[in-house]
């Protein structure tokens, strides 16, 4: 079966044997934007997407599309106060 996607970057049309939402010509830069992701995670592995984004420059909306396909999972840590 052949799939028909559109690349979220490029919004080119392409057609390949599995879904994806990202043509080849794209693809370094997702896996670019993974890799900075993904070392700023080992060193700071409970911080949100807008603190991934302030501090590597890659948009909100980029890093919860990663969540989304499944690149990055979400983690449902607790909150405390921290001793005077």
């Amino acid at each position: 079966m052949i799939y028909t996607n559109v690349c979220k970057h490029c919004h080119k049309v392409f057609k390949s044997k599995i879904r994806t939402l990202c043509c080849r010509d794209c693809r370094s830069v997702d896996d670019s934007q993974l890799d900075d992701i993904v070392a700023y995670l080992k060193l700071y592995p409970n911080s949100n997407a807008l603190q991934i984004s302030e501090e590597l420059g890659i948009h909100p909306y980029e890093i919860i599309k990663f969540m989304d396909e499944g690149w990055l999972n979400t983690v449902n840590g607790k909150f405390s106060r921290l001793e005077d």
